[in-house]
């Protein structure tokens, strides 16, 4: 089976041109091809596949073999691969996905695409809709006791559900410790991805990320649409900022006219192989 390794902002996904190849159990080849040690190495498996409505779909399992909704920085990359392998000629294409319908904004230089902009679509904020278990139908800055201690929690859905944690000195947390904590934690029914954000300034924010599936990555396009979010609620970020994480920088925008949120960041290719089914 062939395959492209690709990464934005070094969340990095084994790619599957579906067009071409057929993927019986996606969920155990990506237990499989994300192993950095015996397999290709990777935070999860995309397929890129055909769509009845929209000009492609895009199928994602982490690295445990879940499937995830929606993810910010593999699409970026099935944009850029669909682009510059000739599956299209277009520069805004949309993507079907199980958050459903996002339009991705390609930027080719020289005949390869370089960066990506994708209308995320409107933050959910509905407590029973992200899903988290809470009385109100907010959660914006509040305290909860964890196992690991009592945080200050903003919960939003980008398709994925988001708990969002504005802290300090973000590179002494030990995220395996307490990642797991929150992901398993059963106020979250479905998981959660969980980001830990230090404020630089109000258009600036460094993160962390534990990913439900996949643990910590350098990267979650979610994720860090859901801080710009979270950090307009709470007065601490603008509605265009930049947020930085371990893999590299996006940008973000929560548009005040259409609610929508706007994140652009780079796609790049690592390698192509093949891999004995």
């Amino acid at each position: 089976m062939k395959f492209t390794k690709m990464h934005g902002a070094g969340n990095d996904y084994v790619y599957v041109n579906c067009f071409t190849e057929s993927v019986e159990n996606p969920q155990s080849l990506a237990i499989r091809v994300s192993d950095r040690h015996k397999g290709i190495g990777s935070d999860g498996l995309v397929l890129i596949m055909p769509s009845d409505d929209c000009d492609f779909r895009m199928r994602m399992f982490n690295a445990d073999g879940s499937e995830a909704q929606m993810c910010g920085n593999a699409s970026r990359c099935v944009g850029k691969y669909v682009y510059d392998n000739g599956l299209t000629d277009k520069t805004v294409v949309t993507l079907e996905t199980k958050a459903g319908v996002k339009t991705l904004k390609l930027f080719p230089v020289n005949g390869k695409v370089e960066k990506v902009t994708v209308d995320m679509g409107e933050p959910v904020l509905t407590t029973a809709k992200i899903p988290v278990v809470w009385n109100e139908e907010r959660l914006i800055g509040r305290e909860i006791d964890f196992p690991s201690g009592r945080y200050t929690l903003t919960c939003v859905s980008m398709g994925n559900p988001h708990a969002v944690i504005f802290t300090k000195s973000i590179a002494n947390l030990d995220l395996e410790k307490i990642g797991p904590l929150f992901e398993y934690n059963p106020i979250f029914p479905e998981r959660v991805n969980t980001e830990f954000v230090e404020i630089i300034s109000p258009t600036l924010a460094r993160m962390r990320v534990w990913e439900r599936g996949s643990g910590e990555t350098l990267a979650c396009g979610t994720g860090a649409c859901a801080v710009e979010v979270a950090g307009v609620l709470n007065g601490l970020l603008e509605r265009r900022a930049t947020i930085s994480l371990p893999g590299g920088d996006l940008c973000l925008e929560w548009n005040e006219d259409d609610n929508h949120v706007y994140m652009t960041g780079e796609a790049v290719t690592v390698f192509e192989g093949e891999i004995d089914r």
